[in-house]
């Protein structure tokens, strides 16, 4: 029973996720647990569940007794969340920096180049946007995980939502993708290069750009 009801658990917060993401599910509307539930065909407790790893992980805020609201990009959660995020990923590029030697650094820059290629590819894509923004994160993730830091890990992992928010308003703007597979790019080579403190101010440009645009 276990692990059935984790597979129903694990399918609603997949499908839920997917449309939050999609669209699907949208701000300003409240979502009754009851009706989604039946929408979904899973039962209420394997939902409830869902709804609080969603909760947990920064997609929806739970209406006691009421239901749930998808969360909203705000200037000050996209200000708080670029922060977090400045502090984290700051720390881990100067300890990527420190172990050119270290056969996890090597292992991480070769990620890294793989990475860049991925994005490449995704610029000239016909779904670039989506495929970019995907490939965006899972590049961040690269310098997060390093650190190999489970509060790290779990704090990036509350953040996603409204880093994939601030990211996909950032990428609609035109030019915005090019820049940003630049400005990766140019960290790589900083890291490959062993030049730390520049990698650590491109780093943090790059993070703090969004707050410089019109995004809300």
């Amino acid at each position: 029973m276990m692990v059935a009801k984790n597979s129903l658990q694990s399918q609603a917060y997949n499908t839920l996720k997917e449309q939050i993401l999609s669209n699907i599910l949208t701000p300003g509307e409240l979502y009754s647990e009851t009706r989604i539930s039946k929408e979904l065909g899973i039962s209420r407790t394997p939902m409830r569940e869902a709804l609080q790893c969603l909760s947990q992980d920064g997609y929806i805020t739970i209406i006691p007794s009421r239901g749930f609201m998808i969360r909203q990009l705000s200037r000050e959660s996209m200000r708080e969340s670029i922060q977090i995020r400045c502090a984290i990923e700051g720390f881990c590029v100067h300890l990527i920096a420190s172990q050119p030697s270290e056969k996890r650094c090597q292992k991480l820059l070769k990620e890294m180049e793989r990475s860049l290629a991925r994005q490449k590819k995704a610029l000239d894509s016909p779904n670039a946007r989506r495929s970019f923004i995907e490939e965006d994160h899972r590049f961040h993730l690269l310098l997060v995980h390093y650190a190999d830091n489970d509060e790290f890990n779990h704090l990036f992992q509350r953040l996603m939502y409204m880093i994939h928010l601030t990211t996909a308003g950032a990428l609609a703007i035109d030019g915005r993708a090019q820049a940003t597979y630049d400005e990766h790019e140019e960290l790589y080579r900083c890291l490959k290069d062993e030049d730390g403190d520049k990698a650590y101010r491109i780093l943090i440009a790059h993070l703090l750009m969004p707050l410089n645009m019109d995004l809300l």
